[in-house]
């Protein structure tokens, strides 16, 4: 390779994220030596509140300050360890760079030097090539043929382990197929969450928020938020199921009691007055209720991470009827995808770069998932920072869809934001999937 972007410095630092906790940031400065000039990438690291068992570590300090939240640790293994190491390589090769990053690091899941390590220091790589060759990072990472919007997987009610209230399923988003645009379809979303707003009101109904910026109220089961939700679209004008469609995350394996081979559902069965606990069958067939009562396109760890079993009885029942999208059970690795695919499990991948831990891996996952007729959706995690580094991605890569909270709060509008500039960029190359989006209906 003719050009050479030489690393000249690394440095990384402890900032917050949406929730005030502690979390990674990394600057990385690269020398073109075409024109002598200097460039620098920074990325900021996000981090989950409900964690897959399989994910690639975020190594936290474990100690007072910030509750044991600090990532100072994962700050000095870039300062000391990653950045001596990588002083001098050529940023044009992310492959190298990142395979280079996995020996460092020397484990499976990135337990000795942090998945928030490095990945803070693969995609500043990524950001500063791009920034030096002057290349938006959709362009640089996803070459000429990077020119799909994604479709808003966009969350307006919060239930989980992402709101105080008594919602157990954790999101509850609309998906706007009808747009002929990214833009309009923001638009859509928007005047779509300010008419559920002014219905939660007219209720009685709580306003606040979750960590994603969705409405947070009591509701006493996944009917009655279907329920608003429906009302919601109609407010705005829209016809739901054609024009406008549901997507849930159950994010199920927050509710499963290894115990009891159970899931549990707290938050209903204080609104009901008893215990609710369904099994594997009654989940599913639960889910079939919902979905032939309400429109809902795309369902999401509807049940637990390890249940192989269900999920294969799910995708059977379900999946050519659903999206059904594997968070969890997938954590963007494609050793688990491929055992997925073997075993004819779900139909989606959720692409959570800090899940994996490094750029290359998570670009592997989705080629795998597209090269077996899966979709991919790109994601956000519930602790955000102002990085637009996945809306660039959903580009580059097309995945077609993206989830990234509500249009509330200036972390998950940052990336909504990011996208209208890349559509308005790209000008009559831009392209707006729709119901192509999916492998359904």
């Amino acid at each position: 390779m003719s050009a050479y972007l030489e690393i000249k410095f690394i440095h990384a630092r402890e900032i917050l994220d949406s929730r005030g906790n502690p979390t990674v940031e990394t600057d990385l400065t690269v020398l073109n030596h075409c024109n002598g000039k200097c460039y620098t990438g920074t990325a900021a690291v996000p981090s989950g509140a409900s964690t897959g068992q399989f994910e690639a570590v975020e190594l936290r300090d474990g100690e007072p300050r910030y509750f044991g939240l600090g990532v100072q640790h994962a700050v000095k293994n870039v300062n000391e360890k990653i950045a001596p190491a990588f002083l001098g390589k050529n940023a044009l090769n992310q492959f190298e760079i990142d395979r280079a990053l996995l020996e460092l690091d020397g484990t499976d899941n990135k337990g000795n030097l942090g998945a928030n390590a490095t990945l803070s220091v693969s995609l500043a790589c990524a950001k500063a090539a791009a920034c030096a060759l002057s290349m938006p990072l959709y362009r640089y990472v996803g070459g000429t043929g990077a020119h799909l919007l994604p479709v808003p997987m966009m969350n307006i009610l919060n239930g989980g382990k992402h709101a105080a209230n008594t919602v157990d399923f954790q999101e509850f988003m609309i998906m706007p197929t009808c747009a002929d645009s990214f833009s309009c379809a923001l638009r859509i979303c928007a005047e779509i969450y300010h008419n559920l707003k002014k219905l939660l009101e007219q209720k009685g109904l709580s306003t606040g928020v979750g960590d994603e910026g969705g409405f947070a109220p009591d509701l006493p089961d996944a009917e009655s938020v279907l329920e608003m939700l429906v009302d919601a679209i109609k407010a705005s004008g829209y016809t739901p199921g054609e024009e406008i469609w549901i997507a849930m995350d159950a994010a199920a394996s927050e509710l499963y009691n290894e115990k009891t081979n159970m899931y549990h559902f707290p938050g209903e069965s204080r609104q009901k007055g008893g215990e609710v606990i369904r099994s594997t069958e009654e989940m599913i067939s639960y889910f079939e209720e919902l979905t032939d009562r309400y429109p809902i396109i795309s369902i999401e760890d509807a049940l637990a991470e390890d249940d192989w079993d269900g999920w294969q009885e799910l995708t059977k029942r379900l999946g050519a009827k659903v999206q059904l999208v594997g968070d969890d059970l997938f954590v963007t690795n494609k050793k688990r995808l491929a055992a997925g695919i073997k075993l004819g499990t779900a139909g989606s991948i959720l692409v959570k770069v800090n899940q994996i831990g490094t750029l290359t891996e998570a670009f592997e996952a989705v080629e795998l998932a597209h090269k077996n007729n899966y979709t991919a959706v790109m994601s956000h995690r519930s602790g955000e920072t102002e990085d637009t580094t996945i809306a660039d991605l959903a580009v580059a890569w097309n995945t077609a869809q993206i989830k990234t909270g509500a249009p509330c709060r200036s972390d998950r509008v940052a990336k909504y934001n990011r996208l209208l500039r890349i559509e308005e960029e790209l000008g009559r190359a831009a392209e707006y999937p729709g119901l192509l989006a999916f492998h359904v209906r």
